[in-house]
């Protein structure tokens, strides 16, 4: 629904921050706020799901969401990424088609190993390698090889027939898993469709249109069964969502909310952000607001690194200012800085980073003392 007025870029920058890094909450009340909270193994200075919900939770610990995923009521799985997501998500996602269906010989692989995992209960990956260790060993997605039984579990998981229990040093621990049957008349599947996009608006809003686009793309991954549902959710997105035209680009948000309205305060403080935090995690969107180019560059041989290794975009209010690089030395947190245009000479902006770099190495003591 159109707006009487259309905000302007920098009421929808405001906006976009200030809905997302919300007044902190508890840990349960941030994943449901958030809707889904994305997942990377990387610990550079701690996994993406550590530093999103450090921003957002009273308290937080990195590794938290680990120690009481089990008391959480909430899953591991794909939505248009993997990550942790309410559990009555998978009701949306569930029974999910395989996109390259298994061949017999890979089916019966896994019915066996089913019956494993509900026969023990719960089992280590350790577990069912040396079960079936018959299966032999594939190579491995950075190099190298692992057991085929491991693979064949995550497949499982992915396709619905396992969930994580829990992780035990990082390793899922999974246990059996049965959805339930959907209605698949032809107006439940519509109604589930337009609810896994109002999730990703709810997330990554005020959204650009070709980034809308893009993230339902990715669905084909946590929800391929409903691809032709969703992208006529998409094409039906003026009727649905709040929008508005600016320089050429349609921008969405949720019907019920208003990116012009004042109430929308950013405060003063730095922030430092994941590369996958929901703020920064679209590079269009990025880029409008803020006018230059953040890149995420983990991946990147070094010397063509421009920014670092794992570089967190720095939040100073409103304006990204540039980004930190920042490791764990004996306990000690130390940082590398790189900015934008020229670092602000603000005395306010030392005490602030300041502030946020001791915020830090609390929120990471955990992590040392392990």
């Amino acid at each position: 629904m159109p707006m009487a007025r259309s905000p302007t870029l920098d009421e929808l920058r405001r906006y976009a921050i200030a809905r997302s890094l919300f007044k902190p909450v508890t840990l349960p009340a941030a994943i449901r706020r958030l809707g889904f909270v994305q997942a990377d193994p990387m610990r550079a200075p701690a996994r993406a799901q550590d530093l999103i919900l450090y921003q957002r939770v009273r308290d937080y610990r990195a590794g938290d969401l680990e120690r009481r995923y089990e008391r959480l009521g909430i899953e591991e799985d794909i939505f248009v990424n993997y990550g942790f997501l309410p559990r009555e998500m998978l009701a949306l996602l569930h029974p999910r088609t395989p996109r390259r269906p298994w061949d017999a010989a890979t089916e019966q692989q896994a019915r066996e190993v089913l019956a494993f995992v509900r026969e023990r209960g719960a089992v280590h990956p350790r577990e069912v390698g040396e079960a079936f260790v018959h299966h032999g060993r594939i190579a491995g997605y950075w190099g190298g090889e692992l057991n085929a039984s491991t693979r064949l579990l995550e497949r499982m998981h992915q396709y619905g027939w396992l969930r994580v229990r829990r992780r035990e040093a990082g390793t899922r621990v999974y246990e059996a898993m049965q959805h339930i049957e959907q209605d698949e008349s032809p107006a439940a599947r519509r109604a589930r469709a337009e609810a896994l996009v109002d999730a990703i608006v709810a997330l990554y809003a005020p959204i650009p249109a070709p980034s809308l686009g893009y993230l339902v793309t990715l669905l084909r991954y946590g929800a391929a069964q409903l691809s032709v549902e969703t992208r006529a959710v998409v094409k039906a997105a003026r009727e649905r969502y709040g929008h508005a035209d600016i320089d050429g680009t349609a921008w969405f948000w949720p019907a019920d909310e208003n990116p012009a309205s004042r109430r929308h305060q950013t405060g003063d403080g730095v922030r430092l952000l994941a590369p996958f935090d929901p703020v920064v995690w679209d590079r269009r969107r990025f880029e409008m607001l803020w006018r230059w180019a953040y890149r995420f560059e983990a991946y990147v041989p070094a010397p063509q690194r421009t920014m670092g290794h794992y570089a967190l975009p720095v939040l100073w209010g409103e304006e990204m200012v540039g980004w930190a690089n920042l490791r764990l030395e004996r306990g000690q947190l130390r940082h590398e800085l790189g900015f934008a245009a020229a670092r602000p000479r603000d005395a306010r902006f030392r005490r602030a980073l300041d502030e946020e770099l001791a915020r830090f190495e609390v929120f990471l003591a955990q992590r040392a003392d392990a």
